[in-house]
């Protein structure tokens, strides 16, 4: 286990790396890099905040042995956004090669704004512009954060 300082310089050494993969392979200059970068940040963040709430609803229904489906207010009372399935993060990590990743993300980010009527209209939707090799690079940079970092650091990790 890292300490604390260590947690914070893994997530700051993937975020160096994530801005050197967006400068040597998309196109965009350095101060578009924040938006498909904190996009990506925000949608990982979600689903983490998502698949704990999940767990505890799990836990809690199998002590009263039941297997009801959680609504959305449900999470929502909980103070975690709703992800529907095609917006969770492992999805988008499981998808086939060659499918179109930018359109995927953007549907995504549509999918949270449907759900969230809080985000309507704010989430960023140019994943179109970027090459899935370099969304798969992103995704897969930021999918390791939970598991490196995120839980070796004090609260709100992502943010």
């Amino acid at each position: 286990m890292t300490t604390t300082g260590g947690a914070l310089k893994a997530v700051e050494a993937r975020l160096w790396d994530a801005a050197d993969g967006l400068r040597a392979n998309s196109g965009l200059r350095a101060s578009e890099y924040s938006t498909p970068v904190l996009g990506l940040i925000f949608l990982r963040y979600a689903d983490q905040r998502f698949g704990e709430a999940e767990h505890k609803f799990a836990l809690a229904d199998a002590g009263r042995n039941s297997t009801r489906p959680i609504s959305k207010e449900e999470y929502q009372a909980e103070g975690v956004l709703f992800l529907p399935p095609e917006a969770r993060f492992g999805a988008l990590l499981a998808l086939p090669e060659g499918a179109n990743l930018g359109a995927a993300i953007n549907e995504a980010m549509r999918a949270i704004e449907r759900e969230n009527d809080e985000l309507r209209d704010v989430l960023p939707k140019t994943y179109g512009r970027l090459d899935n090799a370099t969304l798969v690079t992103l995704l897969k940079n930021f999918a390791a954060i939970a598991t490196d970092a995120a839980t070796d650091l004090e609260g709100d990790a992502f943010g």
